[in-house]
């Protein structure tokens, strides 16, 4: 079955940066494309990033300079480099693959 587990989430003050991991398992994770979501207290999950099998990548607005996503298809990871981080940042983040939800990966941004 799928399995997607994030980590390296954390607080971090406005302006500093984080890495967000996700580790697949349960299905050949280079064939399939891997995203991003957030969900932040109050609103809708929403996309935040997405890289194809060949590692096109595509970003929301929101995040677009600040945010790069990338994957390592040895390990079976996709990351999330996230720089320039602001208070509005502030999520609980969802990896999504084969139509699998990991648990989620709090990030809050605050001084």
């Amino acid at each position: 079955q799928v399995q997607l587990v994030e980590s390296g989430g954390g607080l971090v003050q406005p302006g500093g940066s984080l890495r967000l991991s996700c580790t697949a398992s349960g299905f050949t994770f280079r064939t399939y494309v891997m995203s991003w979501y957030r969900q932040a207290p109050g609103k809708a999950r929403e996309l935040v990033a997405v890289i194809g099998v060949g590692s096109s990548t595509n970003y929301a607005d929101s995040v677009k300079g600040r945010f790069t996503i990338s994957r390592d298809n040895v390990k079976n990871t996709v990351y999330l480099q996230m720089n320039d981080l602001k208070p509005e940042d502030t999520a609980v983040y969802y990896c999504n693959g084969k139509g699998g939800w990991g648990q989620g990966t709090q990030v809050t941004v605050s001084s």
